[in-house]
């Protein structure tokens, strides 16, 4: 593990990015608008993002970067699009570049491996794990072709309990081996790559971009991913008097693609949006009346049926992002943003939604990150893999700093 990084004085974020044809012309522009806000400070955590359009000349961007920033350490990876400044740029050459003094804080790099031996998985490079007592959170980076993201959640979460991770997924390459992860000077094609940030007040959060319909069921029969039973009678037949009981809008959106959330906290008196982990329905048995979701289920859980559509992604992300508002009114100093391939331009029909929303939120602020081919944020206490999500990391200052 690289020597830790620390930070002093005030938190000061800036971010930048440039659509400059050429690939180290459009780094120093970016990097300069990322360093200006800083006023001098050294940065500690430098996150860099490049389109794959500049894949040949990763490289000496990289290299560019590094001999500028000096002692900080650098985070990023080559994407199938890239958010900064005010914009979202997909399928087009640009670079993000997102830089932060922190204040009093330790940034830790780590690099992670995977391998299978015999019958056991085996992930090495995170050699400590955070103390929740130093509020610590993870920004992670992983090569999806390689690197089981979700083994790796799935050990923090019982070995870190409460420590958020946030990031993503490498989007630009469509192989194995073409993905390219950077960590100071290296770049990397495959595992995971990421920092541990101590010491910084720090929020992370993820809009699901969905909407509960109907109600809440107990799930009584099930086995691995395959919910049998709901409420004692057969998964099909509560879709069917769902789909039965919804507007002609929901009808349409369940047609496209149906969801199940799983309640995170059984034991919270009221379930309603933003308390459930969303899962696709990937399978159906008419036969049984059974459905198959993208994750394991157990008997006794709580699950709602959910739909997505862009006006649904809408008014999630505003409002988990006015939740964060209310509960928090220090000013914010910068943002990194890990939105899904799937929204965008695609989604959404406009440009740059997803930023936009987070600057309306917060004003102005710096923002910085990439398109996603799969999000780590915390539902709940507890962090997932997610789809057609905008994962977020929000740093602030205290009033007075």
């Amino acid at each position: 593990m690289a020597d830790p990084r620390t930070a002093a004085g005030s938190p000061r974020v800036g971010a930048g990015l440039s659509s400059h044809q050429d690939g180290l012309a459009a780094v120093r522009s970016a990097l300069d608008s990322a360093l200006a806000p800083l006023q001098g400070a050294s940065a500690d955590l430098v996150c860099v993002f490049i389109a794959p359009q500049f894949e040949d000349e990763q490289r000496v961007m990289l290299d560019a970067v590094v001999e500028r920033v000096g002692g900080a350490a650098v985070l990023g990876c080559l994407a199938g699009g890239v958010i900064g400044g005010a914009v979202e740029v997909e399928d087009a050459p640009a670079v993000s570049i997102w830089a932060a003094a922190l204040p009093g804080g330790v940034v830790r790099p780590f690099r992670l491996t995977f391998e299978r031996e015999d019958e056991h998985a085996v992930i090495e490079g995170l050699d400590e794990i955070p103390e929740g007592e130093l509020s610590p959170v993870l920004v992670l980076l992983a090569d999806g072709y390689s690197f089981p993201a979700d083994l790796l959640l799935h050990h923090l979460n019982e070995a870190a309990p409460g420590v958020p991770v946030v990031g993503g997924m490498a989007s630009a390459g469509l192989e194995a081996g073409r993905n390219s992860l950077y960590l100071d000077d290296e770049i990397l094609h495959d595992g995971a790559v990421g920092v541990i940030v101590t010491g910084v007040d720090a929020n992370a959060f993820v809009s699901q971009g969905c909407r509960p319909v109907g109600e809440t069921y107990a799930v009584t029969r099930s086995e691995r991913n395959v919910i049998f039973e709901l409420g004692a009678v057969p998964a099909m037949r509560r879709v069917e008097e769902m789909f039965g009981a919804a507007s002609e809008r929901d009808q349409l959106l369940m047609r496209r693609g149906l969801h199940v959330g799983q309640a995170i906290d059984e034991l919270k008196p009221q379930q309603g949006r933003g308390d459930f982990l969303v899962r696709n329905v990937v399978g159906i048995d008419s036969a049984s009346g059974a459905i198959a979701i993208g994750d394991m289920v157990e008997v006794g859980q709580t699950v709602q049926f959910h739909v997505r559509d862009a006006e649904s992604a809408r008014e999630d992300l505003r409002l988990v992002l006015e939740r964060d508002c209310h509960a928090d009114d220090d000013p914010v100093a910068g943002v990194l943003l890990f939105s899904c391939n799937g929204r965008g331009h695609a989604l959404f029909g406009q440009p740059s939604h997803d930023i936009g929303a987070v600057r309306r939120a917060y004003g102005r602020v710096p923002v910085g990150g990439f398109f996603a081919a799969g999000e780590f944020g915390p539902v709940g206490s507890r962090n997932f893999l997610h789809g057609f999500t905008a994962s977020m990391l929000v740093i602030r200052r205290r009033d007075g700093d």
